[in-house]
């Protein structure tokens, strides 16, 4: 079978194999690059406090609802994001055109995991790094010599990229229970462990007082409306909302999964695990006395001269790249899986050819960005502040207002949660988002390239900070 022309598409027959399975499997396409990665630079660069206080906001008030939102659709459907969201919609009386959602999700999800495998690479020439002991005693200018000329060792960083699209697609090629919940099962707990042991390190050898005054005391002065915006963005591209990745999962899901309990479990890991982060990076940043808002560079070339300037720094450094290794390789495999699951379901491919082709698509663009680093922080834009609140939104709209009331009960199903929950997505997420998206989007237009905006607009976006 080559194709699925006639569109008559039944509901996926795979299931996960048991909810532990499931949850290891949603923490660690939550638990990723988001954490290790964005959430430090980003926390730096917003407040510190007051950016993880908005965090925290958007992750209970828009990306916890959501979340529950995209299982329930899921499973409700039993298909892939575009056929299922495409399938409620006929069901419900409405046009497929809503299906749009999916594909808003699918290229989100798609543009995420192209840049998240080059920066897996980077990541993985750093654990080799760390293994060769290249860290000792390392410089800040020595620092941001050697990312730069990692990061312009094209041939050898195409060659680790190689490495890290086989292993997604050999993992995704072999399905749900023999593929994904199996590597999870595995990563996961290691990775956990691996975490503890790196923050019993830093608080116990770095500067803990600093830490908790940054993390913990807001700086109200460094928020407008981009603070919210990237908060919003940083909620749902951690949580993996937006991207209709879990309603890929949610339609593996069996009718005993509770998708409430598990949605506050995967929402509470992946919250617990960036806040922790923040404690296995910054006591060893202002240790070193390094700039906790150093942007993207915090974790290539700041985190380097700490791990060098402290006893058994190369270990620690190991141990944490290979940390981040884990984090982002259980993220990229689902998001992998939103792409391969539309293909074997729609066209009809075989499993493993419809990853090994996506491989092949990935590490094209992935030569793209290797060779262009501007362009993969546009697309770092266009994901985290644009697609994923977008696709957020499209959500709850569709639930709460194109889906009849009652469409998404049996998969709530308490009654009362279902009523708070279904008001969220109907009015409070909607508007919410909205509001964030448009000023954001003026606020990023005025600060990356440099567009003028009128004297009122500056008035609530602040003034171009890239000046």
């Amino acid at each position: 079978m080559v194709g699925n022309p006639s569109g008559d598409i039944s509901r996926k027959s795979d299931t996960w194999g048991s909810r532990f399975g499931f949850i290891m499997a949603a923490v660690g396409s939550s638990v990723g690059l988001g954490n290790f990665w964005r959430f430090p630079y980003t926390a730096g660069e917003n407040g510190g406090g007051a950016f993880i206080l908005i965090y925290l906001l958007c992750v209970v008030a828009i990306g916890l609802p959501v979340l529950m939102g995209e299982y329930a659709l899921g499973r409700k459907a039993g298909m892939s994001s575009v056929e299922g969201i495409q399938s409620l919609a006929r069901n419900a009386g409405k046009s497929e055109n809503w299906g749009i959602i999916g594909w808003v999700g699918v290229f989100a999800s798609t543009f995420i995991v192209s840049f998240y495998m080059v920066i897996s690479a980077w990541i993985l020439a750093f654990v080799l790094q760390a293994i060769g002991g290249n860290f000792a005693g390392i410089t800040p200018e020595q620092s941001g010599q050697n990312f730069g000329e990692t990061i312009s060792n094209r041939g050898n960083i195409m060659g680790l990229l190689l490495v890290f699209l086989i292993a997604n697609a050999v993992i995704v090629g072999r399905g749900v229970k023999g593929g994904i919940e199996k590597a999870a099962t595995i990563l996961m707990p290691a990775f956990f462990i691996m975490l503890l042991g790196v923050v019993a390190f830093a608080v116990t050898t770095g500067d803990l007082k600093q830490t908790v005054s940054f993390l913990l005391s807001p700086d109200w002065s460094a928020v407008n409306f981009s603070t919210f915006l990237a908060a919003l963005g940083q909620a749902c591209f951690s949580l993996s909302v937006g991207s209709v990745l879990m309603v890929t999962y949610g339609s593996y899901l069996s009718r005993d999964t509770n998708i409430p309990r598990s949605s506050f479990i995967v929402a509470g890991a992946d919250t617990m695990v960036a806040i922790i982060a923040g404690f296995a990076i910054f006591p060893i940043v202002f240790q070193a006395g390094l700039d906790p808002a150093g942007g993207p560079g915090l974790f290539f070339v700041s985190l380097p001269v700490a791990f060098g300037s402290i006893p058994g720094g190369n270990i620690i450094a190991m141990v944490f790249f290979s940390l981040a290794l884990f984090a982002a390789f259980t993220s990229s495999i689902s998001l992998y899986e939103v792409s391969v699951s539309w293909l074997e379901e729609r066209h009809g491919v075989h499993r493993m050819g419809a990853s090994m082709g996506m491989a092949f698509i990935l590490f094209v663009v992935g030569v793209a960005y290797i060779y262009s680093g501007d362009y993969l922080d546009f697309v770092d834009f266009l994901t985290g502040n644009i697609l994923l609140p977008l696709g957020a939104l499209f959500i709850a709209i569709f639930i709460g207002w194109v889906l009849p009331k009652l469409d998404m009960l049996e998969e709530i199903e308490d009654q009362k949660l279902h009523a708070v929950w279904y008001t969220a997505l109907r009015w409070f997420v909607p508007v919410f988002v909205g509001i964030i998206l448009f000023f954001g989007i003026f606020d990023g237009l005025q600060d990356t390239f440099g567009v003028q905006m009128p004297a009122f607009m500056e008035s609530l976006i602040g003034s171009n900070k890239s000046v």
